[in-house]
C-alpha cells in the first residue's frame, strides 16, 4: 500500500526483456535505504518487488524488479529504457501519516497528455481517459498519475464523446515528480480510487446476485 506521496525521481540504469516480461534495474538511493529483497516499490505508479539489491558506478543504491506481462500492458512499463525518469515511492508503514489517499499500485490503464496550460504559480494539465474509466473519476476527487496522488480539478461530462480530466500542478509536484517534464502526447499510468472500483464493480451486480 502506498500513498501517491513520491520520495525521489529515480534512473532507470538497464531494461531486460525475457520472453514477455521484462527485468529493469533503477538507481535510487533514497527508496533502497532500508529496502530488503521482497521489498515493495511503486515505480511511477506500479508497484513491483524488489529481487536484487546493489550499487551503481556512482555509489547510488539500485534494485531490481521483473515486470510481468500483464504490466507491461496495463501500464507505460514497457516504454521503460535506459536513462528513462522514473517517480519512486516505498511501501507505507503502518504508522505512517497518509498524506495523499490510499494507492495499491495496481494501475487501471494509461492516460495520455492533451494541453498543458501555465498559471501564474501552477501548471493544468488536461488528459483524455478511456470511457471504461472515466465513470470511476469525480471532480475534485483522488486520482493517481504516474504513481502521484493528485486531485481532480475539472472533469468532462458524461454526455461528452471524448472523455478528459484535469489536475492543477502546484511548483513542488512539477520540481519531485516526472510530471513537470510531460509534453502533449506523453502518456502516464492510471489508477482510480479503490472505492470508486469497489462502487462499480457492485452496481455491475443485480439485486438477486447476477450479473
Amino acid at each position: 500500500m502506498f500513498t501517491g506521496l513520491i520520495e525521489e525521481i529515480g534512473e532507470v540504469l538497464s531494461v531486460e526483456h525475457i520472453s514477455d516480461s521484462l527485468r529493469i534495474t533503477i538507481a535510487g538511493p533514497h527508496v533502497t535505504s532500508d529496502a530488503v529483497h521482497g521489498a515493495s516499490i511503486a515505480v511511477s505508479g506500479v508497484c513491483l518487488t524488489v529481487v536484487e539489491l546493489g550499487d551503481d558506478e556512482l555509489g547510488r543504491g539500485t534494485f531490481t524488479a521483473d515486470v510481468m506481462a500483464q504490466t507491461i500492458h496495463m501500464s507505460t512499463i514497457g516504454e521503460l529504457q535506459r536513462g528513462s525518469r522514473v517517480n519512486l515511492e516505498r511501501a507505507a508503514r503502518i504508522d505512517s501519516r497518509l498524506g495523499g489517499h490510499i494507492v495499491q499500485g495496481h494501475v487501471d490503464g494509461t492516460a495520455t497528455l492533451l494541453t498543458v496550460t501555465p498559471g501564474d504559480a501552477w501548471r493544468t494539465l488536461r488528459f483524455s481517459i478511456s470511457r471504461e474509466l472515466a465513470p470511476m473519476l469525480v471532480d475534485k476527487g483522488s486520482i493517481t498519475l504516474s504513481g502521484t496522488s493528485l486531485t481532480v480539478s475539472n472533469i468532462s461530462d458524461a454526455s461528452e464523446p471524448e472523455q478528459w480530466f484535469e489536475v492543477s500542478l502546484i511548483p513542488e509536484t512539477l520540481e519531485a515528480t516526472t510530471l513537470g517534464a510531460l509534453a502533449p502526447g506523453d502518456r502516464v499510468n492510471v489508477e482510480t480510487d479503490i472505492i470508486a472500483r469497489h462502487v462499480k464493480r457492485m452496481l455491475s451486480f443485480t439485486p438477486d446476485g447476477s450479473a
